[in-house]
């Protein structure tokens, strides 16, 4: 064993010393303890991640013009970001020391394809395949997504983007283009990332580009339709994302032998009190978050209590298009960060104007000495409680079937107390992983997890001003210059040198893990 493993084993011990409590309910796992082909990694997004928004025929996303149009002006700009496009080789070199197993990332649409349609933008082509040959080279799984909130601006100009039905066909083109150039070497694909945020966030309140939303249930938007946007979009999105598979089914993955599937946000919703009511109201916020898009892969159709809420304005799927849509995946992807309590709010209105938030018949609340809220908006600050993370792989389980999971994010960066010193960062990520092992041997049939983010990149609401990474970013330094946080370390000695993390549980619903090695 280096000197070097050795000091960073140590500096990461006497960093967490403290950490862990005396008590009788230690927990002890290692990389060990997991399946043989269980995978570890971390992830970043195209736009968050690469910069160069106008170099090398890339064209604007529907992002671009939201920060520069001042949707998003109290944040600072990402024409540079991590700069992943130009250090992707010194990132991947990190991943590699750092022993991750797989990295997850996405393709932009618009540097791929600059038209969002028709011919291949060569430059951008390049890159990506650089970077998968990077990967392949040092032995680490490329995990792709096709789609991360980042639409072409040009085909949301053309005509609504997701909007439209038209959207269909000019993902299912982009898609193939991606196969067909990168699917001998890239085995496992997401179609697109949080559809059922990207439906909320874009076309209910509008937080999200192209910030479409109408009052009262929206943020300042120019124009759109809250009671029947996010439906019709997440209705194309849908479509889209069953296209995208029966393409890959049946053109490439005899071939290529990849798997394919989409990436949902999960969050557990507990009810606040012992109430039926809450108990119900608990349920009806699963059935309008995860099961939006969980039951018609499954079963092929939206959620009943979906229907009855929502009436005329839930899109229909025609015979043809259930059977489509049902199975349309191999694994589901889920972003974890968070949970929620959720309040009865049936006692509102059953008549008049409602969005997608308001037909849910409930309030959403961080811990119960918060004040209840109406709209569902992940909180800025993210409590540390892993079992949330059980409970939700056990609801997946029994409630749809047990599918194939991949935990594609899963991360700590607001609040976090000390940037490079990250030791609750440790903490929260031992806890998650820590969760992900009992689930296993629950028997949920989850086959990896990755870290948000491998290293301090844009996010999206935030800026530069959270810090999700494992390695940190000086965006005030023209070099992006990369430092590892306490968190690199910890984590690299976890997946190569076969350290133990033993993590204590305090007791009840407000239970909190430490960690140390």
């Amino acid at each position: 064993m280096s000197l070097i493993i050795l000091l960073m084993q140590l500096a990461v011990a006497l960093a967490l010393k403290n950490l862990l409590v005396h008590s009788d309910t230690i927990v002890e796992y290692s990389r060990d303890d997991f399946p043989s082909d269980f995978v570890f990694g971390a992830g970043t997004s195209a736009f968050q991640y690469e910069g160069a928004l106008a170099e090398d025929g890339r064209t604007p996303s529907i992002w671009d013009y939201s920060i520069y149009e001042g949707q998003n002006s109290e944040v600072t700009t990402p024409d540079i970001a991590s700069d992943g496009y130009h250090k992707y080789k010194e990132d991947i070199e990190l991943m590699s020391i750092t022993g991750l197993e797989a990295y997850r990332f996405s393709i932009s649409w618009s540097r791929l394809l600059s038209s969002g349609r028709g011919a291949v933008n060569q430059k951008g082509l390049a890159y990506y395949n650089n970077v998968i040959n990077e990967l392949v080279k040092h032995g680490i799984q490329p995990h792709v997504s096709l789609h991360h909130l980042d639409l072409p601006k040009v085909l949301q100009d053309e005509y609504g983007g997701w909007l439209s039905p038209r959207i269909i066909d000019d993902f299912k083109g982009f898609a193939n283009v991606c196969f067909r150039e990168f699917g001998d070497r890239v085995f496992h694909w997401t179609t697109m990332a949080e559809p059922n945020i990207n439906a909320i966030a874009s076309f209910d309140n509008g937080v999200f580009p192209p910030h479409r939303c109408s009052y009262p249930f929206g943020y300042n938007c120019r124009e759109g339709n809250s009671a029947v946007e996010p439906y019709a979009a997440a209705h194309n999105m849908l479509l889209a994302h069953a296209a995208v598979v029966k393409l890959y089914r049946t053109r490439y993955q005899p071939i290529q032998k990849g798997k394919i599937g989409i990436n949902l946000y999960a969050t557990w919703f507990s009810p606040l009190t012992n109430s039926i009511q809450d108990s119900m109201a608990s349920k009806r916020a699963m059935d309008f978050t995860i099961g939006w898009f969980m039951s018609p892969l499954i079963f092929g159709d939206y959620p009943e209590i979906m229907r009855k809420n929502a009436g005329s304005r839930l899109p229909t799927f025609s015979e043809t298009e259930s059977q489509e849509v049902r199975s349309a995946f191999d694994f589901i992807g889920i972003n974890y960060y968070f949970a929620s309590f959720v309040v009865d709010n049936s006692d509102r209105p059953k008549t008049g104007f409602r969005d997608a938030n308001a037909d849910m018949f409930v309030k959403f609340t961080g811990s119960k000495d918060e004040t209840p809220i109406d709209q569902f908006i992940p909180p800025g600050y993210i409590p540390n409680k892993p079992k949330g993370l059980l409970k939700m792989l056990k609801y997946l389980k029994d409630s749809y079937g047990n599918p194939p999971i991949y935990i594609q994010e899963n991360g700590c960066g607001l609040g976090v107390k000390d940037v490079l010193n990250d030791t609750d960062r440790i903490s929260f990520l031992s806890g998650y992983i820590g969760s992900t092992l009992e689930a296993i041997r629950n028997g949920s049939d989850v086959r990896g997890y990755s870290v948000w983010s491998f290293l301090d990149i844009f996010e999206l609401l935030d800026g530069y001003k959270s810090s999700f990474g494992l390695y940190h970013v000086n965006f005030k330094d023209n070099e992006r210059q990369r430092v590892p946080k306490l968190s690199a370390y910890w984590y690299s000695n976890f997946l190569k040198h076969g350290s133990v993390i033993k993590i204590e549980k305090t007791q009840g619903d407000q239970e909190e893990y430490h960690a140390m090695q």
